[in-house]
């Protein structure tokens, strides 16, 4: 088995190559996203225990939530049905916990203690690593498909000519997806520039660290992010879509405004850390579907490629689970009865991944 990658291990141009991505299970009335992301954390920390490498960190994830909330009260009794444990806290519970937290607009929080951060590109680096141990062969090569005999693709070629056989092929290629099959993703699969600002906390000041203080979505206001972790930043990004994007050649210099606007935010929501310094910006992207629901499915004209998208960063904390049902499809195994993730379903309802985009409008995607 061969394992190709245009950039390497782990690259800052990939959607799971930034240090952390939230792992949560809360999808609103979605039981098989919360049952996958429940079950991704024990294979995440199955590969912890096979690498030696600290992937997953349980710092818990809170929800800061405002009036009249439908994503939320259809969380709570889903997570509740599968035994995930929450908690609803009220805005005095919130400011009691987690003191550096401001809570001006908040009429509480939903808190999932069992939650927590993923090391993003540490784990993509521990897994192919693992891969290599168990017999693989991983290369860094930019390849699109080759040649074809009849329904069936006979290989993949890279710019310099070389090429690899097989008997299956798996384009698991994130943003570079919609340009590898324009005809078939490319009206699909959005791909967007999405700036992510760390501030750094003051000396010594430990109240933004993950032992400290939890991931953090604002269902008020569209933005999330991460505590510090390791020594770096506290992560706070904007959930709202940016402007069309293109992975390999855009520059990732982040947008002045970006900055701004989190520190704007932060000024509300956590005012401690408004006043300090950005330590690290990064552009990131989402590369989503019109519903946000993944895309894993047969290629409608080749009957050995199999096409895997449409995640985001959010694809990462399901990055287990999104394995074990790609296998399973290529073993011969039925896709989930609703079809969900079909490439010629109609794409016209929000699907339950975003918090955010443009005006609050549907569930969560982001990293």
């Amino acid at each position: 088995m061969t394992l190709l990658d245009a950039f390497g291990v782990g690259h800052a141009r990939a959607s799971s190559g930034d240090q952390t991505r939230i792992s949560r299970c809360a999808h609103g009335a979605d039981a098989l996203y919360t049952r996958w992301a429940r079950d991704a954390v024990a294979g995440w920390q199955a590969l912890e225990a096979e690498t030696g490498e600290r992937l997953f960190r349980r710092a818990g994830a809170v929800w800061f939530t405002g009036e009249d909330d439908p994503f939320i009260e259809a969380t709570i009794p889903t997570l509740r049905a599968l035994d995930v444990p929450v908690e609803r806290l009220t805005a005095d519970e919130v400011r009691a916990r987690w003191p550096q937290v401001g809570t001006e607009g908040l009429t509480g929080a939903v808190y999932e203690p069992g939650a927590g951060l993923l090391m993003a590109a540490r784990g993509v680096r521990a897994a192919v690593r693992r891969f290599d141990e168990l017999g693989g062969a991983f290369e860094i090569a930019g390849v699109r498909p080759g040649r074809v005999d009849g329904n069936r693709l006979v290989d993949v070629q890279d710019g310099t000519g070389r090429r690899w056989g097989g008997e299956t092929f798996v384009f698991a290629a994130g943003p570079w997806l919609p340009r590898l099959f324009p005809d078939v993703v490319g009206n699909l699969v959005t791909v967007t520039k999405q700036d992510v600002v760390y501030f750094g906390p003051a000396e010594g000041d430990r109240r933004w660290a993950d032992e400290a203080m939890p991931c953090w979505v604002d269902m008020t206001r569209p933005f999330y992010g991460l505590p510090s972790v390791e020594g770096g930043g506290f992560k706070i990004a904007p959930d709202r879509f940016g402007p069309q994007w293109d992975p390999s050649s855009g520059e990732r210099l982040v947008d002045p405004d970006a900055v701004r606007t989190a520190r704007e935010y932060a000024a509300v929501r956590f005012p401690d850390l408004a006043r300090q310094p950005v330590i690290e910006a990064r552009v990131c992207q989402y590369e989503m579907t019109a519903d946000s629901h993944f895309l894993i499915d047969r290629h409608p004209g080749l009957a050995n490629v199999w096409l895997v998208g449409g995640g985001s960063g959010h694809g990462y904390k399901h990055g287990p689970e999104l394995g074990r049902h790609v296998v399973e499809r290529l073993d011969g195994g039925g896709p989930p009865a609703d079809n969900r993730f079909a490439i010629d379903r109609r794409r016209t309802d929000a699907g339950a991944m975003r918090i955010g985009g443009d005006g609050l409008v549907a569930g969560w995607a982001g990293a």
